[in-house]
């Protein structure tokens, strides 16, 4: 059973997508510490000018992990963010689509950034028709760090396999440890899919789901399972 294990982003880029969609069991690391400079509060769009990054405001203090993260509520960056979203893919024919399943997560108001992201994800899964199985490290409670946490959270849902992007064996992965625990050890081979985008101009990689979605509907999860070889 091949499993995938990644923190918690907004609005998700497409590899984060393609990584669940082929995973059976796909484990969100939502208790590790929040990066101030990362992807788990922001992410890109493409606009009539260009790109934009939306960014949730949050109050986070050093050391805090990402179930303790709270949303800076003071600004109002739901209505911001979604009249951005609207004018930027309001004409797509899938935008009703969208709206309806997404407009009520920019209506509420969110506490903590986990819930956020939490909820995001489930929409987006629902949205592109994949059913793979969602799993939260912070219920999950296995001890360990870097490598030996991983495989201890591989283990704890019953995985034979670890699909990880090719990246982390030059910043925190040990195949041997994996090899040890008898894991087999599966890494991503990501090509960014070239798609229609609105706008014109150059074709802009590596957007937000929202991007591929708005401009491909429902062939959107065919076209993120063609990207990795």
């Amino acid at each position: 059973m091949l499993v995938g294990i990644h923190q918690p982003h907004y609005l998700p880029w497409l590899r984060y997508f393609e990584k669940i969609a082929r995973c059976d069991v796909f484990i969100v690391l939502d208790n590790i510490q929040y990066s101030k400079n990362g992807w788990q509060n922001r992410n890109k769009i493409r606009t009539t000018q260009g790109t934009a990054l939306l960014t949730v405001p949050v109050r986070a203090h050093l050391g805090d992990t990402l179930d303790l993260v709270a949303i800076d509520e003071s600004s109002p960056w739901q209505k911001k963010h979604w009249n951005t979203l609207s004018q930027s893919y309001g004409r797509s024919p899938y935008w009703s689509e969208f709206e309806a399943i997404m407009n009520p997560v920019f209506r509420n108001q969110w506490e903590y950034l986990a819930e956020l992201n939490a909820t995001m994800l489930t929409n987006f899964l629902r949205l592109l028709g994949i059913d793979t199985r969602i799993e939260y490290a912070s219920r999950l409670n296995v001890p360990g760090t870097a490598t030996e946490r991983l495989v201890n959270l591989i283990q704890a849902v019953g995985g034979s396999a670890y699909y990880s992007g090719a990246y982390a064996l030059d910043a925190y992965l040990d195949p041997e440890v994996l090899k040890a625990a008898d894991i087999e050890l599966v890494l991503q081979q990501w090509q960014a899919p070239v798609y229609p985008q609105m706008h014109g101009g150059e074709f802009v990689p590596d957007l937000s789901i929202v991007d591929l979605w708005m401009n491909c509907g429902t062939d959107s999860r065919a076209i993120l399972l063609q990207t990795a070889e």
